[in-house]
């Protein structure tokens, strides 16, 4: 069996991971047997775990090694990987520098056994990549997110790995729709898709229409989404973790079930309360059902 195969079979509880970095340690093995002993058969890779950068350009390939040791001796996989960086950052110096960073870390992400690396489409932003900021509306936003994900394109062909943007309200990419002019504009073949969070397309004030929301959302991007990230929305509009906020999992994973089996990914959970999470999501999917 594939990679691709191993992590988009099976029921949730084989599709279930959590970000690594929600169990920060000084070493691979360190993090690996934390996501086990919480119970998740997968963990979302992100070199800051191991208090190093998320491009990971002073990462070498015998350290990468060590990670994929280290996670298949704890019989934790990994579906995908954080290259996350802001992809339209007003300084095009840092930009470019950054998306050569982010080229090479999807280079190394076959020997991690991952098929999907992680992106955000990005913030005009200068400090930081999820506030939202006037100039992203503007076309030379999107030309530019356009101009990095063309870089980014032909390394994730050759890697045979598929880039996720994950729609987010601070960035270029901010919901279902753009998403899918995105999805569009790439074409069919392009070694993309979309990280679909549904936490990213609610707030407090339209949490009343979540059912409405979600179902465009799925119907928009279905067979284009390559992993799924949860978390919650709180009363105050941050993110929480699952079960916390305003969200009703049980009708989110009943949408959820129209989607291919691909990774859920947990987000925004504490150390303390990872295994609670994973153990309710499990419930509400057989509620769903």
């Amino acid at each position: 069996m594939s990679d691709a195969e191993r992590h988009g079979s099976g029921g949730l509880a084989e599709r279930l991971g959590i970000f690594a970095r929600t169990f920060p340690r000084e070493t691979p093995e360190e993090v690996a047997a934390a996501v086990a002993r919480a119970g998740y058969h997968l963990g979302h890779w992100n070199f800051a775990a191991v208090g190093r950068a998320t491009l990971a350009g002073d990462v070498g390939r015998a350290e990468v090694a060590a990670v994929r040791r280290a996670f298949d001796r704890a019989g934790v996989a990994i579906p995908s990987v954080s290259a996350t960086f802001n992809v339209i950052h007003p300084d095009p110096a840092r930009r470019a520098t950054q998306t050569a960073q982010a080229a090479r870390l999807i280079g190394l992400v076959p020997e991690l056994g991952a098929d999907v690396v992680t992106l955000c489409s990005g913030t005009r932003d200068p400090d930081d990549m999820w506030r939202a900021h006037p100039g992203n509306l503007a076309n030379d936003a999107w030309t530019d997110l356009r101009r990095t994900l063309d870089a980014l394109l032909e390394p994730a062909d050759e890697a045979g790995v598929r880039l996720g943007i994950e729609p987010e309200p601070g960035n270029v990419v901010r919901d279902a729709r753009t998403a899918a002019r995105l999805l569009g504009e790439l074409g069919h073949n392009a070694p993309a898709g979309i990280v679909l969070d549904l936490a990213n397309l609610l707030t407090p004030e339209t949490i009343s229409r979540q059912s409405e929301i979600l179902a465009e959302a799925v119907d928009l991007l279905g067979p284009r989404v390559v992993g799924i990230q949860a978390k919650d929305v709180a009363a105050s509009g941050a993110s929480a973790a699952v079960g916390t906020g305003l969200l009703d999992y049980p009708a989110v994973l009943a949408q959820l079930a129209r989607l291919p089996p691909v990774p859920l990914i947990v987000q925004d959970a504490s150390e303390a309360d990872a295994a609670r999470v994973r153990a309710d999501l499990l419930r509400w999917e057989r509620e769903a059902s």
